[in-house]
């Protein structure tokens, strides 16, 4: 099966959503039959494929993965208003919140990352969608609004003590999910299915996760040319793990001829607009997630630098007129990591 993972533009202004068309591996042995199924989840179109011994086993497999995504959804939602995470960002300013079930070390993870990547991931960037308008259709802030929606931003405004579960809002921060659901959902999603039972592969729009397969086989996933979806420029085999893949998509906006890109640099308070990708292989899921937004946040330089140095899986692909290019140029260039060149052998 051949999946790419894929950024199509138009003039790299309005690129497309990453998608999965995959070349599968053959059926592991104990499989009889492998069966498919396509739901529309956290915001997106997934798909997911699995071996089974007969039909009904594998239609029963793909309901669990598809409830899984589901609960996953319905604790870190901030479009409910029952999920957990709206229940945090409604609580009352320097009023202990109990941290719930699983998002109480989630938290202290996101926590962790927060302060490895130096700030580049943060996902209490509420006040931040809100003064851009990245839910509302877009909008350029005056400085003085960017400067108080910063200020009010920022994982530095919670208080988590993960030993007994309780967080503490110091300011009307809001947290958003959007760097690190999917591959919270996809954990999941593992911890419920190892593969035991035969190969499967999850696409999420933008990551693939895949377990189960037999030794020598792959799932063939593909990263496709920034500014165009249909037009594949790295070819991996992956055999476990997930594949994360940020950049401009078709939710970056236009705003008064100016482009307004979806991910934020919690750094500045502004979106990133660049015309490239960033692909990040791990073992976790979450960790790919939050490493892909985290790399494409820093950059192709400052991001490799990064990556390099704590041994991450990371691939930037370039077009050949630059990040800050107008996707002129059909070619690309690949710039990987060490780690990323010897798991994919490139």
């Amino acid at each position: 099966m051949k999946s790419v993972v894929a950024f199509g533009a138009l003039v790299c202004l309005a690129a497309a959503s990453p998608q999965v068309a995959a070349r599968r591996p053959a059926a592991s042995p104990q499989a009889a039959v492998r069966v498919e199924r396509a739901v529309y989840v956290m915001g997106t179109r997934a798909r997911l494929v699995a071996d089974a011994v007969d039909r009904t086993a594998g239609l029963a497999r793909l309901e669990r993965m598809v409830r899984t995504l589901e609960e996953t959804e319905a604790g870190l939602s901030t479009w409910r208003e029952d999920s957990a995470l709206s229940a945090l960002n409604r609580q009352p300013v320097a009023v202990p919140w109990a941290a719930p079930g699983r998002l109480c070390p989630l938290l202290g993870e996101l926590e962790r990352w927060h302060r490895e990547t130096g700030g580049a991931f943060d996902p209490a960037v509420g006040p931040l969608i809100s003064v851009w308008g990245l839910r509302t259709g877009g909008r350029q802030p005056t400085p003085r609004e960017l400067r108080t929606a910063t200020a009010r931003a920022g994982f530095r405004h919670l208080s988590i003590d993960p030993e007994r579960c309780r967080v503490v809002r110091r300011a009307d921060v809001t947290v958003d999910a959007g760097a690190f659901g999917k591959g919270e959902a996809l954990r999941r999603v593992l911890e419920i299915d190892d593969g035991r039972a035969g190969s499967w592969l999850v696409d999420l729009g933008g990551q693939v996760a895949v377990a189960g397969v037999a030794p020598g086989e792959a799932w063939a996933v593909a990263v496709a040319h920034p500014m165009r979806r249909d037009d594949p420029v790295i070819d991996i085999s992956l055999s476990r793990g997930s594949l994360a893949t940020s950049g401009g998509s078709e939710r970056d906006l236009t705003v008064g001829g100016a482009r307004v890109g979806h991910i934020l640099d919690p750094r500045t308070g502004r979106t990133v607009v660049r015309c490239a990708s960033v692909s990040v292989w791990h073992d976790d899921s979450l960790a790919a997630d939050v490493l892909s937004t985290s790399l494409y946040v820093m950059g192709v330089e400052a991001g490799l630098r990064w990556a390099e140095a704590h041994g991450i899986a990371a691939s930037f692909v370039v077009p050949a007129d630059g990040v800050d290019g107008d996707a002129g140029s059909d070619t690309v260039t690949v710039r990987s990591t060490t780690a990323f060149r010897q798991r994919f052998q490139r």
